[in-house]
């Protein structure tokens, strides 16, 4: 039996604490008020009889138990978080073929997990699944080499494309652990690395460089590249800086030791995700496919980003459709 007090709530409060260290941060992340954090907090170690937080550190500190039960709360949440999205079901089983894109954003994590959902739910039906650039995704879908498509929203309308808005991806702004303090001009620190690009041919390079452009930032043409994770290995490496989403950073997991990630320091700007589909699959099909990538998304990368990144809470979100 487990103690009263140990609830699902305190549980997430207590992952989102041990990695921001602040009441006020987690009552962002979590959606909560700051003495509601507090409480869920307090009840938590009296249910468990122990202090989980060094109180009287600032950030706050986990304490030796509090680290040990961190370990396993994350083990926990992360098996609740999985079970709620395989509990997913849609009624697909009239289909008989369904061919669909995904932006390779979601190779490691996301796009594994929807093709066992869709699979679950598909019986005598041919299916296909491939994962490419948000460009290469958005022509196959313009072209109608493709039933469905997620990709990031290039911001023009296609004739006989429905949109189905699934999240909100900020851009954020990625250089080398050490090579910023916390209150210095972000900027002034940076001007001796180089800015990392994107290869132009994709549509994250041109939205990037649109925005700087208007922003009257011109930055030396030196390194182009055209695989994201090869950009981050370049970012953690200490060769340069760059400006990418929180979706390509939680993409990035195993260099996150060695890479600091920022708000920008001029104006923000964001990115939609979005799931087109031809006008002839208009009704359930695309709304529930929207709905499973949505919770997918939110389980699997929002809230694993905010704990890492609490300041993302509101800019890194779900689109209703």
């Amino acid at each position: 039996m487990i103690a009263k007090g140990v609830t699902l709530r305190s549980l997430e409060v207590f992952e989102a604490l041990a990695s921001c260290g602040s009441v006020a941060q987690t009552a962002k992340i979590t959606g909560l008020s700051q003495p509601a954090v507090s409480q869920q907090l307090s009840k938590l170690e009296a249910a468990l009889a122990t202090n989980l937080i060094q109180h009287n550190k600032r950030p706050m500190r986990l304490t030796q138990a509090g680290e040990t039960f961190l370990t396993r709360v994350k083990s926990a949440l992360a098996e609740l978080r999985l079970a709620h999205t395989e509990l997913t079901v849609m009624d697909l089983a009239h289909l008989k073929a369904l061919s669909i894109g995904l932006i390779d954003d979601f190779d490691n994590e996301l796009t594994p997990r929807l093709a066992t959902i869709l699979a679950d739910s598909l019986t005598g039906c041919k299916f296909k699944l491939i994962t490419a650039p948000s460009h290469e995704i958005s022509k196959a879908i313009e072209e109608k080499e493709l039933h469905m498509a997620i990709s990031a929203n290039a911001g023009t309308m296609m004739e006989g494309v429905l949109e189905y808005p699934i999240a909100r991806d900020p851009f954020i702004l990625v250089a080398p652990k050490g090579a910023l303090d916390t209150d210095g001009d972000v900027m002034a620190q940076l001007k001796d690395l180089p800015f990392l690009r994107y290869d132009q041919d994709q549509l994250i390079s041109r939205q990037i460089e649109g925005h700087l452009k208007r922003q009257h930032l011109d930055f030396p043409q030196r390194f182009e590249l055209g695989s994201h994770l090869s950009l981050m290995a370049m970012v953690a490496r200490g060769i340069g800086w760059s400006v990418t989403t929180p979706l390509g950073y939680m993409r990035a997991e195993r260099f996150h030791e060695q890479v600091i990630a920022r708000p920008l320091p001029f104006k923000p700007f964001s990115r939609e995700i979005t799931l087109y589909a031809g006008a002839d699959w208009a009704g359930q099909v695309p709304n529930d496919v929207a709905q499973t990538m949505r919770n997918l998304i939110q389980h699997h990368i929002i809230d694993q980003a905010l704990v890492r990144l609490p300041w993302l809470a509101g800019e890194l979100r779900i689109l209703e459709g």
